[in-house]
C-alpha cells in the first residue's frame, strides 16, 4: 500500500496531521487585516511577500469555538490548484510518514468531533489519536467563496499601486485580549512578511550547523563552530560526571568532549564510529559536543520562520531553545548553545 506524508500539528490539546503536498509554508502568527462581512471562519488577510493571504481558524472548520491567539501560535500556508489560504494552529510538530493500512475511518467513542466533511481518517500517535484532515473537501468549498470576497474587498475603488499600503494600514482586530506588547509583536511579523526574500537584510539571516542528537534535528549557531572532526582516542577524566565524556587530542591542543543531551532532557547515547565532534568556543570555552551527525555544516534560516516554543509544545527543555523552524520536511530546535554552556550546569570544577 501507498505510504503518505502528513504534516503534524496540534490545536486545542488535539493533534491533526494534513498531507504534505498542501502545506505551503509555516511561520509565527502575525497581525491580520480584517475584512468586514467576512465569514466567522475567516479571520482576515496577511500580506506575505505582496500576496494577500487568507487566513481562516482552523477551529471553525472542525466546528470548534476558537481560543485567544498568542504568540507562540503559527500559520500554515495551504496552497490548492493556485490558490493559497493560511489556517492558525497552536503548534507545529514534524512531518511523519503514515502507512494507508494504519489509518481507520471509524471514530473512537471518546473522540466526539464534528466532522464538517474535514477528517479524513484517524490513527495512533505517541500513544494518542491523529486526526488526519482531508484538505480537498474543505478547501474547496473555502475557495469559491473566500477568494471571490478577498478578491472583491481588495479591489473597491482602490487603485492597486495603493492597495497593500491601503489594507496594512487597517487596525487589526483578531486578537482583541492581546497586551500592547504582543500587539506590537504581531504588527513586526506582518511587516517582516511583506518583504520579498531578495530585499531582506542578510545579517538577519541566521546560519546554523545543523546537527542530530538521538534522531532528533539541531541547529546551532555556526558562530559558536569551530569545526567538526572524527572522534578517536577519548582519554577518560576521573571523578567527573556522565555528561563529561573525556578528553581528545586535537593537533596538539586537547579539547574536552561534552554530551548536551541530558541539558535537553534526552537520554544519554554511546559513541558510535559514525560519531562526530563537533568543536565549539562559547566565550572562553572550548569544547567538542558529541553529535550523531552532522547534517549540514552552514545552513541560512529566514528568522521570520522561526517558531517559538513553550513547555507544551516541545518535550525538550525549552530555556535552552531559541524556537523551531522546519528543515527538509522535518522540525528543527534551534538551541541556544551559550546558555547551554553557561548555565547548562554543564562546568565542572576542573573547567573543561
Amino acid at each position: 500500500m501507498k505510504d503518505n506524508s502528513y504534516f503534524i500539528f496540534g490545536l486545542n490539546n488535539r493533534l491533526y496531521g494534513i498531507s504534505t503536498a498542501y502545506v505551503e509554508e509555516v511561520f509565527p502568527l502575525p497581525e491580520f487585516v480584517s475584512i468586514p462581512e467576512a465569514p466567522r471562519k475567516m479571520i482576515g488577510v496577511v500580506n506575505l511577500r505582496g500576496e494577500m493571504i487568507p487566513v481562516t481558524d482552523f477551529n471553525h472548520s472542525l466546528g470548534l469555538q476558537s481560543s485567544d491567539y498568542r504568540l507562540t501560535d503559527s500559520v500554515i500556508v495551504l496552497r490548492r490548484e493556485k490558490n493559497k489560504i493560511g489556517i492558525i494552529v497552536n503548534q507545529v510538530c514534524e512531518v511523519l510518514t503514515i502507512a494507508q493500512d494504519e489509518i481507520t475511518t471509524e471514530l473512537a467513542p471518546n473522540q466526539a468531533i464534528t466532522e464538517n466533511g474535514v477528517i479524513g481518517g484517524l490513527t495512533r500517535y505517541a500513544g494518542d489519536i491523529l486526526i488526519l484532515s482531508d484538505p480537498e473537501n474543505w478547501l474547496s468549498s473555502i475557495d469559491s467563496h473566500t477568494f471571490n470576497l478577498v478578491e472583491n474587498y481588495l479591489t473597491q475603488e482602490t487603485p492597486s499601486s495603493q492597495l497593500s499600503e491601503e489594507i496594512l494600514a487597517k487596525p487589526a482586530v483578531f486578537a482583541p485580549n492581546a497586551t500592547p506588547e504582543e500587539r506590537e509583536i504581531f504588527r513586526e511579523r506582518a511587516d517582516n512578511l511583506k518583504l520579498p526574500f531578495e530585499s531582506q537584510d542578510l545579517t538577519l539571516v541566521k546560519s546554523l550547523t545543523i546537527i542530530v542528537l538521538n534522531h532528533q534535528l539541531f541547529g546551532i549557531d555556526l558562530g559558536f563552530v569551530r569545526e567538526f572532526t572524527d572522534i578517536q582516542q577519548v582519554t577518560p577524566i576521573p571523578c567527573c560526571p556522565p555528561h563529561i565524556v573525556g578528553n581528545m587530542n586535537l593537533r596538539g591542543e586537547i579539547v574536552t568532549l561534552v554530551d548536551i543531551r541530558p541539558v535537553l532532557n534526552l537520554p544519554l547515547a554511546a559513541i558510535t564510529p559514525s560519531s562526530k565532534a563537533l568543536i565549539v568556543e562559547v566565550e572562553e570555552i572550548l569544547a567538542g559536543v558529541i553529535v550523531e551527525d552532522v547534517r549540514e555544516s552552514m545552513f541560512l534560516l529566514n528568522p521570520l520562520q522561526i517558531i517559538a516554543v513553550t513547555p507544551d509544545t516541545t518535550s525538550i527543555n525549552h530555556e535552552y531553545l531559541q524556537g523551531e523552524a522546519v528543515y527538509a520536511e522535518k522540525i528543527m530546535s534551534i538551541l541556544d548553545l551559550g546558555k547551554v554552556f553557561l548555565n547548562g550546569g554543564l562546568m565542572v570544577e576542573q573547567g573543561i
